[in-house]
């Protein structure tokens, strides 16, 4: 699926819930749980952010937040959102894959559920988040694993788009992890198809700190 396909595809998710959101309005379980390393007053990053609900917590935690997300579609959604819960974020419409990356600007870069790039591609983007980073910053990073093909409730089907904790360590050599670990839990977010983000999922945990 190139590009301008994966953009037709998202925006057809988004809209067929109409009004409603896809993933939900509440922030994913593990960007949630970072609320004590995603302290107020520091810079955010949400990559792909979809429609919001990841980056409009972390402003409501007191975070300055910019969010990337190429889907105009998610985009209206994530600022009426930010609107309905009287806070403020940048949001910004582009492709990841072509958008000029800001480097050493923030404190924190957050991707969740990501997993629509290439291996070559997603070499490029986690360079692109590293490199985004301050010195001390974290890079937070939630997926699927392999697993996840066995229990087919989201996420991709090709095994190459999955993550592992060796393939962490691999595109972050020179980074300290600081949570590292794969899992199995149940998610329930949003109003979508029960395969996709409902019941029991294979996942993984990414909290690593770039060298100052």
């Amino acid at each position: 699926m190139n590009q301008s396909d994966e953009e037709k595809y998202w925006n057809g998710r988004f809209t067929a819930v109409g009004d409603d959101y896809l993933f939900g309005t509440e922030a994913n379980k593990f960007v949630a749980r970072q609320a004590e390393r995603l302290q107020s007053g520091k810079t955010a990053l949400s990559v792909a952010d979809g429609e919001g609900r990841n980056s409009v917590w972390m402003a409501e935690e007191g975070l300055t937040v910019t969010a990337v997300e190429f889907s105009p579609i998610a985009l209206h959604k994530a600022k009426r959102l930010a609107v309905e819960r009287h806070v403020e974020v940048d949001f910004i419409l582009a492709d990841i894959l072509k958008w000029d990356w800001p480097v050493a600007a923030y404190d924190a870069v957050l991707a969740v559920f990501i997993q629509f790039l290439s291996p070559l591609q997603r070499a490029l983007i986690f360079a692109a988040m590293k490199n985004a980073l301050r010195p001390g910053g974290l890079l937070l990073i939630h997926g699927y694993t392999p697993k996840q093909l066995e229990y087919k409730t989201g996420g991709p089907s090709n095994i190459d788009y999955l993550y592992t904790e060796a393939l962490m360590r691999e595109s972050f050599p020179d980074m300290e992890f600081l949570e590292l670990r794969e899992y199995e839990d149940n998610l329930q977010e949003g109003s979508g198809s029960q395969r996709h983000h409902s019941g029991r999922s294979a996942l993984i945990d990414v909290v690593a700190r770039k060298s100052s």
